[in-house]
């Protein structure tokens, strides 16, 4: 079956095309479409491969760069069937890097605290609550994520670039799963070492990690519990970071595995525990625990090897009957140790680790009310 493509947006970006007959991989080399000027494409699929109804669509290389329609908003699936033998199609816009961004969309971000108190370390800190878009409008109750470094999380002008999690966070609610609360707390600058290592003073003289951990656990959620509409059991509850930020994340689901359930783990400092000797709370009855293990290729020669017997370590953590894991582990061939990569991967982490979901973003039914069109009582 032939699939031809008209777009009127050019650029040099390949054109893939995707759907249920390559199990929806968006950057699926056999089914690269061939270019025949700068504004139409096509491709001949074997119909061995194809169902008597395919449904597809249209990507430049992954879920950041997929097909939009001529108001920039996310499309539903194309549907084609064998028998026509030719489908014709037509792209009006593409996502670049996840934009274009909805105002709409966007999380409502609060300062918690300039200065929460830290009894555990007897320091104040910085905290940031970013709410879904639409949380004063509803009654809802909703998961949480707290995440480390939130200097690096979403501001403008930090020194080395941001996740951007509140565009990522629009793009989430656009697809309808934007119902996460972030907890974003920032690092202690100089103290930032210390706190995020949890006990060896061969790396940072006078680690504080296990106080950091205690704050996080013991203070600062319950206070989030009693001022925000949370779901407060560990099904609803992650944590995370990237480098030491991830580290330290590491060693709060294995502390406490009663809180945590969710760990999103960038670029961890696994070089701290080459031998990883995390220490872990035993229980009667393992807890089944998400980890999203996510790393770059040009990170340094030894970070995805650690991150493989990190996740060997997994395994035999498992067979040991002291977790019950559930892991993904996610390795970006063109990654460096930046918060640009790690800005391109938290959707794809916060999808998977609070909607449990095998399948792609294309197959959500899209979320496109405007809050300004509600009812508000």
């Amino acid at each position: 079956m032939k699939f031809t493509l008209y777009t009127d947006e050019a650029d040099e970006r390949p054109v893939f095309i995707t759907g249920n007959f390559n199990s929806w991989n968006p950057k699926d080399f056999d089914f690269q479409l061939t270019q025949n000027d700068p504004n139409n494409y096509e491709i001949d699929i074997s119909d061995d491969l194809l169902t008597e109804e395919i449904e597809y669509k249209f990507t430049k290389g992954g879920w950041e760069n997929v097909e939009l329609d001529q108001y920039g908003s996310i499309t539903p699936n194309k549907k084609a069937l064998r028998a026509l033998g030719t489908a014709y199609n037509t792209v009006e816009k593409w996502r670049l890097n996840w934009g274009p961004f909805k105002d709409e969309f966007f999380p409502i971000a609060e300062i918690i605290s300039e200065e929460f108190y830290i009894p555990q370390l007897d320091r104040h800190r910085k905290i940031w609550a970013l709410l879904p878009y639409d949380y004063y409008v509803s009654d809802k109750k909703y998961p949480v994520l707290y995440l480390q470094d939130a200097q690096n999380l979403f501001n403008e002008g930090s020194a080395y670039g941001n996740w951007e999690i509140d565009k990522k966070l629009s793009i989430l609610a656009e697809y309808g799963r934007g119902d996460v609360i972030v907890i974003a707390v920032e690092h202690g600058s100089e103290e930032r070492i210390k706190e995020y290592i949890f006990d060896n003073d061969n790396i940072a003289n006078g680690s504080e990690g296990k106080k950091y951990i205690r704050f996080i656990t013991d203070t600062l959620k319950p206070f989030v519990d009693e001022h925000y509409r949370t779901k407060k059991d560990r099904d609803n509850t992650g944590i995370g970071g990237s480098s030491l930020g991830a580290l330290i994340s590491i060693y709060s689901g294995f502390l406490y595995p009663e809180v945590y359930s969710k760990l999103l783990i960038f670029s961890p400092s696994l070089w701290v525990e080459p031998d990883n000797n995390f220490p872990m709370m035993p229980f009667r009855v393992p807890f089944k625990t998400k980890i999203y293990l996510y790393g770059g290729e040009k990170e340094g020669s030894k970070m995805v090897k650690r991150m493989k017997i990190f996740e060997n370590y997994l395994r035999k953590w498992e067979k040991k009957n002291l977790f019950d894991f559930e892991f993904r582990t996610n390795i970006n061939p063109e990654g460096s140790h930046n918060e640009f990569y790690w800005s391109q991967e938290f959707p794809r982490a916060i999808e998977w680790l609070f909607y449990n979901n095998t399948e792609n973003p294309v197959e959500v039914t899209p979320h496109q009310d405007n809050i300004q069109n509600k009812n508000i009582s």
